[in-house]
């Protein structure tokens, strides 16, 4: 990487949380907004509203959404879009992107549409950011106009670092960007009548392996790890950035996220049977065969092969789900395991009504405030 990235002056303002009710960090919501079948992707996203506000009426911290394409039972392909919407049915919540796909994109393109974001919505806004494509490598191709199907990690850094220029409009005199400016931007408050926005976005660097949480420390930036599908890299990962961490003008010190999967219901049965809507919607993702999130009857009779009871059982360990007083005796132990700073909950089942109830039930469990 040739320099680092720099960072607008502000504190960690808008990164840490506050714990609220009996929550032993702040919890925030992760949404992939799912498509289950017999629904449409209408009516996922009408669900996404549905949980962004129930998730800021209930007091959870923020609200992301995550970038995937070319599957079928996913609808967030296009996270700006999705916040605009999001941003204009609430008020109060953080919104932020769980993440968007830094190599998919031109950083100019990202700086713009997020620039635009928090014109929407000042100071709720979050940019969080991953290296790998959110999709297969054919499709990723398709999306980067190259027949480099996958960048290289020693580009990310490169990347992150202009595209946190164009954000602060910090470009050296004599780069070849230097007269380029992301609109809405830095350069408005420059320009004669101008008035300084007070925030541009935070970032955060996502990773669900060693070398994002390296880089986060290096830049003392906040981390999110993916302790949904790599739980077992999450205690190594949170000690490297921990270990790496440098204070900067974002962050004093390290501060990590980690995004879970849990879902409650009133009773284990009905948990389990949600669940293992996700669990085969993986599944088939993971065999090649991806597709609507299939209902709770369609999963219960499936016939699943030896390997494939393996890996849904597998992955169903790393699932917290149960009675609310299961799920948040489950979430307060992966806060002790781990000493994440936040939970970013993740609740991957068929219907949006399961899901809704499941955030209701866990905001209930540790007494987040009902307005």
């Amino acid at each position: 990487m040739s320099g680092e990235v720099e960072q607008t002056p502000g504190g960690d303002d808008g990164i840490r949380g506050t714990a609220r009710g009996g929550a032993p960090v702040p919890l925030s919501v992760l949404d992939l907004v799912t498509v289950g079948s017999g629904h449409t992707a209408t009516g996922a996203v009408r669900t996404a509203v549905d949980l962004a506000r129930t998730a800021e009426r209930r007091g959870f911290h923020r609200y992301w959404v995550a970038e995937h394409h070319s599957m079928p039972g996913v609808a967030s392909s296009s996270p700006a879009v999705l916040l605009a919407h999001l941003a204009a049915h609430t008020s109060a919540i953080r919104l932020g992107s769980g993440g968007v796909m830094l190599p998919n994109h031109a950083p100019l393109v990202i700086a713009e549409q997020f620039g635009t974001l928090e014109a929407m919505a000042p100071g709720r806004i979050d940019l969080g950011l991953g290296r790998a494509p959110g999709t297969d490598g054919a499709t990723a191709a398709a999306l980067r106009r190259t027949e480099r199907q996958h960048e290289g990690a020693e580009e990310f850094p490169q990347q992150l670092l202009e595209l946190t220029r164009f954000l602060d409009a910090s470009f050296p005199d004599g780069h070849p960007y230097a007269g380029i400016h992301a609109v809405p931007g830095p350069v408005q408050a420059t320009a004669p009548g101008g008035v300084q926005s007070p925030h541009r976005p935070p970032l955060w660097l996502l990773g669900s392996s060693g070398f994002s949480a390296q880089l986060a420390g290096a830049l003392g930036l906040p981390f999110a790890f993916a302790h949904h599908f790599s739980a077992a890299n999450t205690v190594p990962a949170l000690d490297l950035y921990r270990s790496s961490f440098r204070p900067s003008e974002v962050l004093s010190e390290p501060y990590a996220l980690i995004g879970v999967a849990a879902l409650a219901a009133e009773d284990e049965r009905e948990a389990r049977s949600q669940v293992m809507t996700g669990a085969l919607a993986m599944l088939r993702l993971r065999t090649g065969r991806p597709g609507l999130v299939p209902t709770p009857k369609e999963a219960a009779a499936y016939d699943f092969t030896d390997r494939e009871r393996g890996f849904v059982d597998s992955w169903l360990g790393n699932v917290v789900h149960g009675t609310p007083d299961a799920v948040r005796q489950g979430l307060d132990d992966l806060v002790r395991r781990t000493g994440a700073d936040e939970l970013m909950i993740t609740a991957n089942a068929h219907g949006g009504e399961a899901r809704l109830r499941s955030y209701e039930l866990i905001a209930d469990a540790y007494g987040l405030p009902q307005d």
